[in-house]
């Protein structure tokens, strides 16, 4: 697994793009600039691997565009030591920048060749979740709630109210809701039953896939 010169170059060049695009979290850019994204993804990519765009990977998924990982980042406002729930592990690109961050952080995928594939090759590169869970994104990880802060990965039809119950007073959902087009939105736990809404705009997911689909 090579990281080399020409890598670090282009990821620097990425993270320009990004600040241009508006991303101004340092810990954020730097966590883009020094994961190596190209090693998350099948070698005849390497050459778009630091372009800002998203990718495909196994199982119909892709590798969610870096402008969107780092978005749904900076919204989180993550400080080290945070308890983070991330729904749909996917390549496991996004579970490092969160890692990067000091987060601590549990992981669900549904795709079975994924999460296998991703369970293997995180711990290689030095990223290590606390756990990666193979099961239904729309229900959570209950045996770990609160969360201070839970990350959809994939485009949800709904906002699932069992994630709004596992974040804790304080915390955030950061979820893209919407079928064919996603609305970012991120909901604050102001209550036991308050949140307050916001909404940032358009951004295109593959579907959230729970045991129903």
């Amino acid at each position: 697994m090579k990281d080399t010169f020409k890598h670090q170059g282009l990821r620097q060049q990425l993270v320009n793009v990004l600040k241009n695009k508006g991303i101004k979290d340092e810990a954020v850019l730097n966590a883009i600039g020094k994961i190596p994204r190209h090693l998350f993804m099948d070698s005849s990519f390497l050459d778009h691997a630091y372009q800002d765009k998203a990718f495909p990977i196994a199982a119909d998924q892709t590798i969610s565009q870096p402008y969107t990982v780092a978005f749904q980042s900076e919204l989180l406002k993550i400080k080290r030591g945070d308890k983070i729930l991330e729904i749909g592990t996917g390549s496991g690109y996004q579970t490092a920048v969160l890692c990067e961050l000091g987060a601590k952080v549990w992981s669900i995928e549904r795709q079975n060749e994924l999460f296998k594939k991703t369970s293997k090759f995180l711990p290689k590169l030095g990223y290590r979740a606390k756990k990666l869970i193979f099961g239904d994104g729309y229900i959570g990880f209950k045996e770990e709630a609160p969360f201070d802060s839970i990350i959809v990965t994939a485009g949800a039809p709904y906002v699932p109210k069992s994630l709004l119950s596992q974040l804790k007073v304080g915390g955030k959902l950061v979820i893209p809701v919407g079928d064919d087009v996603q609305v970012m939105t991120m909901f604050i736990r102001t209550g036991p039953k308050e949140f307050a809404q916001e909404e940032f705009g358009d951004f295109r997911f593959v579907p959230l896939l729970g045991d129903k689909n």
